[in-house]
């Protein structure tokens, strides 16, 4: 589980990104939020989706392995354009977990964040 002191650092080191010029965003504000689900069932992942989708994310899509890979999870991207705080990140991440638990999926692995524009 991302703990609440792991978001506090996720925070301030993509402020200090955003200082140095190498974001182009402000973590702070209204940002595109990427989260993903993983599973090695696409079936279980497509149902996965429809439900993010009725409280209001937007699935992008599936990141499926390479041939290369030994392991054979597929991600599944979810987004919501949001402001968000450690602590109002903390509070979501809690219930993605619980999603992920209540459709037997092996995790849901995290986010990723940027500008409300980029894709």
């Amino acid at each position: 589980m991302i703990s609440l002191e792991t978001l506090n650092d996720f925070f301030r080191d993509t402020r200090q990104l955003t200082e140095e010029g190498k974001a182009k965003f402000d973590i702070d504000e209204e940002c595109r939020w990427s989260f993903f689900m993983v599973d090695t069932d696409r079936a279980k992942l497509t149902k996965a989706g429809r439900h993010l989708e009725q409280i209001d994310f937007k699935v992008v899509g599936f990141l499926d392995p390479s041939s290369e890979d030994e392991n054979p999870s597929i991600y599944l991207r979810f987004d919501r354009i949001a402001t968000h705080t450690p602590e109002s990140l903390f509070e979501l991440n809690s219930e993605l977990y619980a999603i992920a638990r209540k459709f037997d999926l092996d995790d849901y692995d995290g986010m990723d964040v940027g500008a409300v524009d980029e894709p």
